[in-house]
């Protein structure tokens, strides 16, 4: 799978559709607001690629993840706890 990654956003064309991962940095903390996978290409652990790249990008770069999307805090790091550490779990307000 071809990740592409520009300021902002990780993403992904298959089939002529695009998946992403949006991300905002404020400070050293990485807010991941929303992932998106087109419903005619889910079931494909797209999703779980664009975390993991995400993931990988915010590590390298001593990012802390604000897991603002739903599936980002209640499926991705469920099935990856090897992240957690990475996680601000912290209530603040991030832009």
């Amino acid at each position: 799978m071809d990740i592409q990654h520009s300021e902002g956003r990780f993403y992904v064309i298959i089939d002529g559709k695009e998946a992403f991962l949006l991300y905002k940095i404020a400070g050293n903390a990485m807010d991941i607001p929303d992932t998106f996978t087109p419903p005619e290409l889910r079931g494909r652990g797209i999703a779980e690629q664009l975390a993991l790249a995400a993931f990988e990008y915010a590590k390298e770069n001593n990012f802390k993840i604000v897991p603002s999307c739903p599936y980002i805090s209640e499926t991705f790091l469920k099935k990856h706890p090897e992240f957690q550490s990475l996680v601000n779990n912290s209530k603040h307000n991030y832009p």
